[in-house]
């Protein structure tokens, strides 16, 4: 059989075998464990990320489920499902770091991103430098003896900086670094780095993976068998694990991806370009304009740019906290990736913890103001921004 695109096999997802028959839908396995006859299978099975099932915090077949469902779309080996998108990210570099490492990361980063390195430089002693996400060259410049991970973004938020990935990975894989990249932005319908040399892929599934904002869930997956292994067993230590029910909704949105990613996109694509040409803003940050700096390299490995976005507002803070207020079918709430349009001010939400200068580092200003584009009619989003502006 030929091999099925990603848009049919987010539709038939993986379930584990029911005798003679089995349901349409992946059910929900709501249950804290599971009761065993063999004592000796139930030991062997504790030991094992792919064994029969055993105990929540280990593993679950809906939740089993998602992490296969996921691990196929990115081209993985395995995939461990968290609790939170940051419990997926702090899972993975806390399951690979040690006190003394030092880590490579890109200048634009989620805010709850920087603020949890923020953390690893001060409470475990590892270091972190910072490099331009396009750029090769100063990654091999910024590598020390101590330097094992390499962290990037597919698509930046808030600023949408679009990684070359297969620059960037191939050069951690030429030094020996392990490479981590958050594909949330993207989802795997736009990218899937471990095509590009990538060797973890992390994803918030709170965002499009779920797509109705009634999830908050994180999910790693794994170029290689080892690698899944390793962070698995740290996994179940830290105590990350997804909930079943949480699964169980991230699997039925997960099956509408394919729709909504276009909608998303086509939507922002609208939006951004005729925001480009207003007089009250003075940049608009969307990797499919031409005006932006990873529109080259977003051509080349994405076949569409995305449903989040960023501008700025000629008139400051105040002009960002006016149109804040006065948007009402976009709506001013955190998150992003859901059917619905959200607006929020970076600065004073999802990158508060950064002082001014790591702000400035990442190019959000005071009238920066984000917007994930949900799948509403646009020319009603356009005439809710428009008096918004006036």
């Amino acid at each position: 059989m030929t091999p099925l695109r990603p848009e049919t096999r987010t539709v038939h997802l993986p379930q584990p075998p029911v005798e003679h028959s089995r349901p349409i839908t992946m059910p929900l396995y709501q249950t804290s464990g599971f009761v065993f006859d063999d004592p000796a299978v139930m030991a062997e099975a504790m030991g094992r990320p792919d064994g029969p099932f055993v105990y929540g915090r280990y593993s679950n077949p809906t939740v089993r489920s998602l992490e296969q469902a996921v691990s196929d779309l990115e081209g993985g080996a395995g995939a461990v499902a968290t609790g939170s998108g940051m419990g997926a990210i702090n899972t993975v570099l806390l399951g690979l770091l040690k006190p003394g490492d030092h880590l490579i990361a890109q200048k634009s980063l989620y805010g709850g991103t920087a603020a949890m390195l923020n953390d690893l430089v001060a409470r475990f002693g590892v270091t972190v430098t910072h490099v331009p996400e396009h750029d090769p060259d100063a990654l091999r410049a910024a590598v020390r003896p101590e330097t094992r991970l390499v962290y990037l973004e597919t698509i930046s938020n808030p600023m949408t900086l679009v990684a070359d990935l297969p620059a960037m990975c191939a050069a951690a894989r030429e030094l020996g670094l392990v490479s981590v990249v958050d594909n949330t932005f993207a989802s795997p319908l736009l990218c899937r780095p471990i095509e590009h040399g990538a060797d973890v892929v992390v994803h918030s599934t709170t965002k499009y993976l779920s797509g109705h904002t009634d999830v908050v869930g994180g999910l790693a997956v794994f170029a290689t068998d080892e690698l899944y292994k390793k962070v698995w067993h740290y996994a179940i230590e830290l105590g990350a694990s997804a909930d079943p029910f949480a699964a169980w909704l991230t699997l039925r949105g997960l099956q509408t991806l394919a729709l909504r990613m276009e909608r998303h996109c086509s939507n922002a694509r609208l939006l951004a370009t005729r925001l480009a040409e207003h007089p009250a803003v003075s940049a608009v940050h969307w990797p499919g304009l031409p005006s932006h700096p990873s529109y080259e390299i977003a051509g080349k490995l994405l076949p569409d740019f995305g449903g989040v976005f960023s501008f700025d507002l000629a008139g400051g803070r105040a002009a960002g906290e006016r149109f804040m207020s006065r948007v009402r079918l976009a709506l001013l709430a955190p998150s992003l990736g859901g059917v619905e349009t959200l607006t929020l001010h970076p600065a004073t939400t999802s990158h508060r913890a950064l002082n001014a200068d790591e702000l400035a580092r990442h190019g959000i200003g005071e009238g920066t103001v984000r917007i994930a584009v949900g799948i509403e009619h646009p020319e009603d989003l356009w005439a809710d921004i428009e008096q918004a502006l006036a």
